[in-house]
Parts: structure tokens; sequence; C-alpha cells
């Protein structure tokens, strides 16, 4: 056990799974399209137009209900009600990691308020890498599409910050939880 646990952190480390990234400070906005322009369907179907998240800092959260991971949806909640005046979270569910997110939209929607009583929004699930990413997960990996950023989601519970201008500022790996020290200082200004 001594020598598994330094290998975990070594290859976490290795994969990106622990790098926080931050849009470096000297950077106008360069992006081509900005966060407000995207509509996407709620996970009850319903359209949402992203321009009524203006003003507000927003945290985009690639999710699965089958991972190691999945218990940061009860501490997304917490955020969700503890900042929800300031701070929108967004979950996408996804199947891309190890086939950890096998189930239907009602199913989602269903096991996360049954088991983490989520009211954050959830989106209908979608693919967040590869050929059929959706738009918004290809604007959050394009570094010539958001002004700065190219890292993918690696895992499950990948998050992402846009600030109140509609600007990508901050990429946190699974590994960063939604409660850290770090998340917090990023919401708070």
């Amino acid at each position: 056990m001594k020598i598994f646990i330094p290998l975990l952190t070594l290859l976490t480390s290795c994969l990106g799974f622990n790098q926080v990234k931050s849009k470096p400070a000297e950077l106008k906005n360069t992006s081509t399209k900005n966060f407000y322009a995207f509509k996407m369907k709620a996970i009850d179907g319903t359209l949402i137009d992203f321009s009524v998240y203006k003003g507000k800092k927003v945290l985009i959260v690639n999710t699965a209900s089958k991972c190691g991971f999945t218990p940061q949806y009860e501490a997304l909640e917490a955020l969700h009600k503890a900042y929800g005046d300031r701070l929108i979270i967004l979950g996408f569910p996804a199947n891309n990691f190890g086939g950890q997110e096998p189930g239907n939209n009602h199913e989602i929607a269903s096991f996360c308020q049954k088991n983490y009583g989520v009211t954050f929004q959830l989106f209908e699930k979608v693919d967040v890498v590869g050929n059929n990413a959706c738009d918004l997960f290809k604007w959050l990996a394009n570094k010539d599409a958001n002004g700065w950023n190219s890292q993918q989601p690696n895992w499950n519970f990948n998050k992402y910050l846009i600030d109140e201008n509609g600007e990508l500022i901050k990429y946190f790996p699974s590994t960063t939880k939604p409660m850290s020290e770090e998340l917090l200082n990023s919401i708070k200004y």
C-alpha cells in the first residue's frame, strides 16, 4: 500500500489529473465565440440560452454516475447552495470515460436527485471528447476558440470556470474538489 499511493500520485500527475490551469492575466479577450452564444438542452429537454447566465460566474462540469468521483455531486450541490447568488453550476453527463454514465437522461436525473439531492442545472447527456464532442466542450478545449485553454476533459468531473463576462478563466481537473480552497478562491473574486 505504501508504494501504491506514491505511484497513484505520480500517475495522476503525469496524466494531468491534478493540474489546475488559469487564463494568463496578460491575455485580452481573444476568444472567437462567447460563452453566452451557446444554447443547449437541459436534462428535461428544455432549451436553455446561456445568455441567461450573464453577470454570474459559471462552473461547467462533465459528470458521470458510476465514477470514483461521483460523490462530488454532493459537494457541487453544497457549492450551489452556498454560492448560488454568484455562481451557476452546469452539469453535463457524459459516457466518454470508462462507460461510467450508461443511463439515459431520465435515469441520470433520477439518480442525481435520489442520491445527492441535485438541484443545480443538469443538461442532456453529451460527448465531451472526440469527434462527437458537443460544441460547448469543443470550445472549452480549443485555445483558438476560447482564447487560451486547450485542456479537454481527461476523465469525469473536470471543471471549467467562466467569469461574469462569459470568458473561460480556469480549468480544474477531476481531483479538485468542488469545495476546495483553490476553487472557492476562484469564485469569490
